[in-house]
């Protein structure tokens, strides 16, 4: 496929994540369909998608539903549903997607883009996200930093294989066109799993105190505890036959307090608006792996527990 042959774009679980990126696009001149809630999709189909980015608002006209059949005839469709709802999302898309289809899994978590791969027919790219931002109300979405992917192949394939290398690359072209740098990486297994690494660090943390990065990151204690956090899952990581290494690792949990200093965790965001948050694919995957593979983790373990208690009191949790 070329970026020539991609003529829509369909975004599953228009949350923030997927509502940026699809503004990103739409805004570039690509035929974009938003697919999310009600209030959600109203706003847009009444006002334009407002996208709040760089000191200003501006209004990113793309279509939107609420209907999965929405995604029909999309050459390549954006999966940013919470991984809970992975595989229900997975089997309600399966028999709108085309053999041909691009299916991007822009989620948390490392096993997201297999389990979409077992219930549909085209090809899944995983694809890890660097963006700071949020839904600032229906329809409206809001920017705080960066906004760059790093793709990969699915364990089978390699990056750099004859197959994979064009779809990869177009993918790449696709979003350049729109001012999203896309990185084409040899082992995306290893960036997912740096990824969750850091959203370990921080997103339980942030969520039970609502507070920003660089407020954790002040306080020694929190440093320590995020320190423990990475060594856990770094174990957990090399007793699943993926490298981490310790300084970078703890580097990367620095550099986000750094260059996000006033973001909270997607976590603390669905804590604060009271809903259930992805933190059974976070730490609790974490804790969940390691007593499978004999790795102790308590850090994460507790954390996820914590979380979890507060969730609890959530009406229809």
């Amino acid at each position: 496929m070329t970026q020539q042959a991609i003529r829509k774009v369909a975004v599953m679980g228009a949350g923030a994540v997927g509502s940026f990126f699809g503004a990103m696009l739409a805004r570039a001149g690509h035929a974009v369909t938003l697919i999310g809630r009600p209030a959600h999709v109203q706003a847009v189909q009444r006002d334009g998608l407002l996208l709040e980015m760089g000191g200003r608002v501006e209004a990113v006209r793309l279509e939107a539903g609420t209907e999965v059949s929405a995604l029909q005839g999309a050459d390549v469709v954006l999966c940013c549903v919470k991984s809970g709802d992975t595989e229900a999302a997975a089997q309600a898309m399966a028999p709108h997607l085309g053999e041909h289809t691009l299916l991007m899994s822009l989620q948390n978590g490392v096993d997201n883009a297999e389990m979409l791969a077992r219930h549909v027919r085209c090809r899944v790219v995983p694809t890890v996200v660097y963006v700071a931002v949020a839904l600032a109300g229906p329809g409206r979405v809001a920017h705080f930093g960066r906004g760059d992917l790093a793709i990969g192949a699915l364990p089978g394939g390699t990056a750099s294989s004859v197959g994979e290398w064009p779809t990869l690359q177009a993918l790449v072209d696709l979003f350049a066109s729109a001012d999203v740098p896309v990185r084409i990486v040899p082992d995306v297994a290893v960036e997912l799993w740096a990824k969750l690494l850091v959203n370990c660090a921080y997103n339980a943390i942030s969520g039970l105190a609502q507070m920003p990065y660089a407020r954790l990151a002040a306080m020694p204690g929190i440093r320590d505890m995020q320190r423990d956090v990475v060594e856990e899952v770094i174990a957990v990581a090399a007793a699943s036959g993926l490298s981490l290494s310790l300084p970078a690792s703890m580097e990367a949990v620095a550099k986000i307090a750094a260059g996000m200093p006033g973001q909270m965790s997607s976590t603390a965001q669905d804590m604060a608006r009271k809903k259930p948050s992805e933190i059974d694919h976070l730490n609790g995957y974490i804790a969940r792996r390691g007593a499978e593979l004999g790795v102790p983790t308590p850090v994460n373990r507790a954390l996820h527990a914590l979380v979890k208690l507060v969730e609890s009191d959530y009406a229809g949790a």
